[in-house]
């Protein structure tokens, strides 16, 4: 899932964006109101996080922009404590309101919270075969042996196993665990495939990370078939 975080201080955009994709998220920032319109705009997003403290456009203007063509999920980050700003920004569109500072586990609860509204409760554990990922603890057993994972290990897996039986292109990987463009000259996907195969299949005899060759790759039981 690709986050927005439009923001004008650079130290506190880095540690969202640093805190974020630590936990799985793609994440975009923007520095000020005008970049933040137009990546809105011009981009799906899961979720918006905004400052409505911005230099030069009132992050609430912001808000408004994006209300007028979006129902994207808007949770606005600022210093203004008060009741009455509280209730303003709600009704201009937010979806909820955390107040400065805060701790990177609220702010995660928060979205997490914001990014399950309307879908269809996901499984606290995905699994296939004897292959098991705890999305709450973020722990990862096979054959209820203890597998440990790096952050971006868990990611991987957790997209694989979110499209278990499905290809899945290097491209997507690239996309949904890494966030940044698909580069052709970089191994990076092979080289955590190759990883992450060596501690969920190469101990065990019967294999569930497959390469396609020319497509991408597919977690699935075979054993059967």
């Amino acid at each position: 899932m690709r986050i927005l975080v439009i923001e004008d201080e650079p130290q506190l955009g880095d540690r969202l964006k640093k805190g974020l994709e630590e936990n799985g998220y793609a994440v975009d920032v923007a520095s000020d109101s005008a970049e933040g319109r137009y990546l809105s705009a011009e981009r799906d997003y899961a979720l918006i996080l905004l400052d409505v403290m911005l230099p030069g456009v009132d992050g609430f203007a912001v808000l408004q922009a994006i209300r007028r063509t979006s129902k994207v999920p808007v949770l606005v980050l600022t210093a203004r404590d008060k009741v009455e700003d509280r209730v303003n920004g709600l009704r201009q569109g937010a979806d909820d309101y955390l107040v400065k500072p805060f701790t990177l586990p609220e702010l995660l609860a928060r979205v997490h919270a914001l990014l399950q509204r309307g879908k269809p409760q996901e499984p606290a554990t995905l699994r296939l075969a004897d292959l098991e990922l705890d999305l709450a603890s973020r722990k990862c057993f096979r054959n209820r042996t203890r597998i440990e994972l790096t952050a971006k290990e868990f990611t991987l897996l957790k997209v694989l196993l979110r499209h278990r039986g499905q290809i899945v292109s290097r491209s997507t990987l690239v996309e949904e665990v890494w966030n940044t463009p698909l580069d052709s000259d970089t191994n990076v996907v092979e080289v955590a495939i190759r990883r992450l195969r060596g501690k969920i299949d190469d101990p065990f005899e019967v294999k569930l990370l497959h390469t396609v060759r020319g497509s991408g790759y597919v977690l699935e039981d075979r054993s059967w078939s």
